[in-house]
């Protein structure tokens, strides 16, 4: 039968067709009359030959003939039994498809495209594809799914390239990975070629970190830091942002030798400095809250967005290196002199040791 399928192949591929009515034989056939089991074909023959319903499909399914094979369409079919005094020809049209489908498959291979084809079914350790009538395998370590795929991927049209193949074992193993690889290589050289400094672009948050968060761009992650996510300071990222979230940035920076960006979600925003210019003035009292309090000093919240720092050393006349924590705590009310106030630098620079009671105290409007 092996020797069969291999002369079968080399007429298929070479157009030939053998008219003996051999098993193994390729021959060209008229659908005539539609079964429930079957249909019947016109081969030229003395009778009818007939094709088995299980030899129409690729794969068990609750489909009917009708939607599979019409009256009067022609196809090449494989002579699975031969002639004989008292039986009839047996057909098979699956054996065809999957002989085309194994040699469209080396080509797809020898050209390394990328291919698209359902999940049939989940199993241990990976995936089947069926690709051409002919199922292959995809490795878990190959795979590349979205969060909202995991659940329920059968059904689910998946891009893969073909990582090995060999009709003979019947060996089609598969790969995701690298077909999303190429897919995102080329995503990521018309992305770099469009972006621009100050571009307003949509992304989908990858992966979140301490210090930032990775936003697919489209073939290419680009860096939202953490300073960057809002005006007010942020302590936990995670808090700001999920996995999956679709967000709208402004592009800060390009390295196209790198292939490095980096982005902002706050400039999407109006300055909250901006808005204070002519509000504060230098020498005047304000009121703020402790945002956060470092071996060099402190960080006080004037306005939301805005935060001046109050050195260590301006903090207390008592002694010139007070230790911050007798004196300040996050979230305390205080007030605080302006030393200097540059907007435009965002530079905010206070004391606490200036304060004189005649001085007016000053409340910045939120």
């Amino acid at each position: 039968m092996t020797d069969k399928m291999a002369e079968f192949e080399k007429y298929l591929k070479e157009g030939k067709y053998n008219c003996k009515f051999q098993q193994g034989d390729i021959i060209k056939g008229k659908v005539i009359h539609l079964e429930k089991d079957g249909a019947l074909v016109d081969i030229g023959g003395k009778t009818e030959a007939f094709v088995p319903y299980k030899e129409l499909i690729t794969r068990p399914k609750k489909t009917k003939i009708e939607e599979l094979i019409q009256i009067g369409e022609e196809h090449e079919f494989f002579i699975i039994r031969d002639e004989s005094e008292d039986e009839t020809i047996i057909l098979s049209l699956k054996k065809v498809n999957q002989a085309q489908g194994w040699n469209k498959l080396e080509e797809s291979k020898r050209a390394n495209e990328t291919l698209n084809g359902p999940v049939v079914s989940v199993v241990k350790g990976g995936a089947i594809v069926e690709l051409y009538g002919i199922k292959g395998f995809i490795p878990t370590s190959q795979m590349r799914l979205k969060p909202n795929q995991q659940d329920n991927l059968l059904g689910i049209e998946l891009p893969v390239k073909i990582l090995e193949i060999d009709q003979k074992k019947n060996k089609l193993i598969l790969s995701q990975k690298l077909a999303i690889q190429d897919e995102r290589a080329d995503l990521r050289e018309k992305t770099m070629q469009s972006l621009e400094i100050g571009q307003i672009i949509n992304g989908e948050v990858v992966r979140v970190t301490d210090f930032g968060a990775f936003i697919d761009l489209g073939g290419i992650d680009g860096l939202l830091p953490i300073s960057e996510f809002s005006w007010q300071r942020v302590s936990n990222p995670q808090d700001v942002l999920k996995v999956g979230q679709q967000i709208q940035l402004k592009v800060l920076k390009i390295d196209r030798e790198t292939s490095r960006i980096s982005l902002s979600l706050k400039r999407m925003q109006n300055d909250p400095w901006n808005e204070l210019e002519g509000k504060i003035k230098e020498n005047e009292l304000l009121k703020g809250r402790v945002s956060k309090v470092a071996n060099f000093g402190a960080f006080v919240e004037v306005y939301p967005g805005v935060e001046g720092l109050l050195p260590r050393a301006e903090i207390t006349n008592d002694t010139e290196t007070p230790k911050i924590e007798d004196y300040l705590s996050v979230g305390q009310e205080i007030r605080v002199f302006v030393r200097r106030f540059a907007p435009n630098e965002h530079r905010l620079s206070l004391s606490m040791k200036e304060i004189k009671e005649p001085i007016k105290e000053t409340e910045v409007s939120k």
